[in-house]
């Protein structure tokens, strides 16, 4: 929906001049990361027409930008003054909002025994470490990563044999918690072996992902072995694992409670020790109470007819595809979404699942995976709605990382001439904090009256419920085809580029 708010945005700068400086984001007081957004505009300068703008931080360099713009602002940790201004013939004006710079991530008790930071070593080289906390949270999980490989995700104390090529690397020592994630950063040198490489007495045991817990939904358990060419071999009936038992070859569903037992088997190795993981699978008894004439519309992930493209309201670009997997699924078919970015840009994947003008409440309810290494700012999730007036209700909700806080929208103008703008609730949320290679259940409960007002009622994540409770202006005369409903998908990048990759399965709409 941002593409929609960004054009809808312009309109209304057409139609309603700004009287003055406007600071759309942060707001004065705001505690945030660095580097933070700064968006501003304005139409006038003292009375006149304004000729262009700029920003500074504290008593620094002024940057100068035009009367309507979106920039990407570094500065230090600790209280600063930011300075926005704005100029005209003659004229110039200013305001002043106070912010503080926190650091991205409080103290986590990552410790690497081995190898020590700067250390030359030969491949494979043995790592062991551990985690209490992670970001003054229990640790849940950990992994490591070489340069910018992908993460192998491990309990959280463990040792592990890692291959890499000769020359200096980046190792990252990972830890995840709840809604929380840190990572330390190891320089090493790998040389070559002065002599034939021993191997260990024993095969490394394997490792499990996601970490063992408890989860109120199924899981697809991966297993991993860090020895070169081993075999994993996996029981799930209480009996202790041979290499005559099943050898894995495939995510492992886990939808009861249930333990998982595991050997590595490798030649010219000793078989691994045993590694143990228990699921407890605990459906919550109380969530979204959705009434028995409520009309479902399920599995719409797997819609033949989904759109995707570029949000040209995020800066940047993005390039996206979609394509439908088994694995990993929850129902068997799952919906794959990647998306490649410069600068923060956004990728839109929409689909129009069914007509219906007059139903005024809404539950989106979905199974969301973020694959280890994705780099989102935003994860939105919208529901759009043609109503009996001709209107277009916009219900607009995402995880805002920039925020660290779960928005929505609202229409803070008319419905001919609108002005969208996001709002931040007291609830945290980000999707870097997300556990990585893990379902996570998405609930969101809004509702709508008979003028396009829009509640925003309650987002569950997890099982776990937050109040929002807030009602909001939403209805825009878009001229959409009467009846339509249209839900959305879409992930935005964070930082100069990268890639995502998420899956999105049980997608399904209540209406009532």
């Amino acid at each position: 929906m941002k593409a929609l708010f960004f054009s809808l945005i312009a309109l209304a700068a057409v139609v309603v001049p700004a009287p003055a400086i406007t600071v759309t984001t942060p707001v004065s007081g705001a505690q945030m990361s660095s580097p933070f957004q700064l968006k501003a505009s304005t139409a006038t300068c003292l009375s006149k027409p304004a000729v262009s703008m700029g920003y500074s931080i504290d008593n620094g360099q002024t940057t100068i930008v035009s009367t309507s713009f979106n920039a990407m602002v570094a500065a230090s940790a600790g209280a600063h003054v930011l300075h926005v201004k704005c100029w005209g013939q003659l004229v110039t004006d200013v305001v002043a909002l106070n912010i503080t710079i926190v650091p991205t991530y409080a103290a986590s008790t990552i410790a690497v025994v081995t190898p020590a930071n700067g250390a030359q070593v030969t491949s494979p080289f043995s790592l062991a470490a551990s985690a209490k906390t992670c970001v003054s949270v229990p640790a849940v999980s950990m992994g490591y990563s070489i340069d910018d490989g992908q993460a192998i995700i491990v309990s959280t104390s463990f040792s592990a044999m890692v291959i890499a090529g000769e020359g200096a690397h980046v190792l990252h020592v990972k830890c995840w918690g709840q809604q929380t994630s840190n990572e330390i950063l190891l320089n090493i040198a790998v040389v070559p072996a002065s002599g034939p490489v021993t191997p260990p007495i024993a095969a490394t045991a394997p490792v499990f992902s996601p970490a063992p817990g408890i989860y109120t939904s199924k899981q697809l358990v991966t297993l991993s072995a860090a020895t070169p060419g081993a075999t994993i071999y996996y029981t799930t009936n209480g009996s202790a694992p041979t290499a005559s038992s099943p050898a894995y070859s495939g995510a492992i569903p886990v939808g009861t409670s249930e333990t998982i037992e595991a050997i590595a088997v490798a030649s010219d190795f000793t078989n691994s020790s045993l590694a143990s993981a228990d699921y407890t699978i605990t459906p919550l008894s109380v969530g979204p109470s959705v009434p028995s004439n409520a009309t479902t519309e399920t599995q719409l992930q797997l819609l033949p007819n989904w759109n995707f493209t570029h949000d040209p309201g995020t800066i940047g670009s993005s390039v996206g595809a979609m394509t439908q997997v088994n694995t990993p699924s929850l129902s068997g078919a799952a919906a794959k979404f990647e998306i490649s970015y410069t600068n923060w840009g956004g990728e839109i994947y929409s689909v129009s699942y069914a007509k219906d003008p007059n139903v005024t409440n809404f539950l989106y309810d979905a199974e969301v995976w973020i694959a280890a290494g994705s780099q989102i700012g935003n994860l939105e999730m919208d529901n759009n709605q043609v109503t009996p007036n001709g209107d277009t209700v916009i219900y607009a909700f995402q995880c805002d990382g920039d925020s660290n806080a779960w928005d929505y929208s609202e229409n803070a103008g008319t419905p001919k001439a609108p002005v969208v703008k996001w709002l931040h609730s007291s609830v945290p949320c980000n999707p870097t904090e997300w556990a990585p290679n893990a379902w996570h259940h998405v609930q969101i409960s809004y509702s709508r009256d008979d003028v396009g007002n829009v509640t925003y009622n309650s987002v569950w994540l997890d099982g776990v419920e937050a109040l929002i409770n807030e009602t909001v202006p939403s209805a825009f005369t878009l001229g959409w085809a009467a009846g339509t409903l249209l839900t959305n998908f879409q992930v935005d990048g964070v930082g100069a580029g990268g890639s995502s990759t998420l899956y999105l399965d049980n997608l399904t709409v209540y209406r009532w």
